[in-house]
């Protein structure tokens, strides 16, 4: 699932292509891709688009009048930009959205478990953003990690959008990697030089992630990262000690984590070779 840095820099790309253009209408192609029913889609048609950021892992298109329309890419949505617009409704498409100078944005999904989204909001209407956490690089994030005392996992609180917004299971991997902390350790169990390192070890990963998003040239179809230190790296060396990196697996995901630099040399069992979960 693209995460903040990816979910920044492909903003910053379709500021590029949208702000300042027209909206001359949607097509949706998947009728469980728009979320929400009022304003209507032709509502905005022929308003300006001022502004496109991101919030948390949603992309946020602001119209003149104030309206939102958000964009979730969830595990594997991907946009095309298409000049001109086409008229296909390929298989995978969840919408395509079209701009007054002929440039269509195709949205599309790969994946099978969760599907990507759109939102239209009236104005002063949150949606799903008034449920998102902090993010990071945040006061109110670094005042979460400092003062957090909850028995939850880290790796799973950092996950948690309702509690940090923006993070996933890469970036959070290299975190924790970075900060030498188990992914089972819970908050309530740091000191605060391990909070005070597991911050710093967050600001590097976010601010080295989204440098190297800016890079990738193109990059309309979210492309899949490779500037991860140690996510999906299992059987891989560690990048500081060389020992190979091992993976904790679940149902539908999977945690990457070196050994000896963040269990004191213990093997955390694996549920796919493991009846027993430590």
């Amino acid at each position: 699932m693209p995460e903040l840095p990816e979910m920044q820099a492909l903003a910053e790309r379709l500021a590029e292509v949208m702000v300042g253009q027209t909206f001359a209408g949607a097509t949706p192609i998947s009728i469980s891709g728009l979320k929400t029913y009022a304003p209507s889609p032709e509502s905005l048609v022929g308003s300006t688009i001022v502004d496109v950021s991101r919030t948390g892992k949603y992309v946020v298109m602001t119209f003149e009048g104030g309206e939102r329309m958000l964009l979730h890419l969830s595990q594997a949505g991907r946009l095309d930009v298409e000049v001109p617009a086409k008229t296909t409704r390929p298989k995978g498409g969840v919408v395509r959205w079209r701009l007054g100078n002929g440039t269509g944005i195709l949205v599309k999904e790969f994946g099978t478990e969760r599907k990507a989204g759109w939102w239209l909001l009236a104005p002063g209407d949150d949606g799903p953003l008034e449920r998102l956490g902090p993010e990071p690089g945040t006061p109110e994030f670094a005042e979460l990690i400092r003062t957090n005392v909850e028995n939850r996992r880290i790796h799973i609180i950092l996950r948690d959008q309702r509690t940090v917004s923006g993070m996933g299971r890469g970036y959070t991997d290299d975190a924790l990697w970075k900060a030498k902390l188990s992914p089972y350790a819970t908050f309530k169990s740091l000191q605060p030089e391990d909070r005070e390192r597991l911050l710093d070890a967050i600001d590097f990963v976010m601010t080295d992630g989204l440098m190297n998003e800016r890079k990738i040239e193109g990059g309309y179809p979210t492309k899949k990262t490779k500037h991860w230190m140690v996510h999906n790296k299992q059987g891989e060396p560690c990048p500081a000690c060389a020992t190979p990196l091992e993976r904790i697996s679940f149902s539908s995901y999977e945690i990457t984590y070196c050994p000896t630099c963040q269990t004191d040399g213990k093997i955390l069992a694996d549920r796919r070779t493991s009846r027993f979960l430590k």
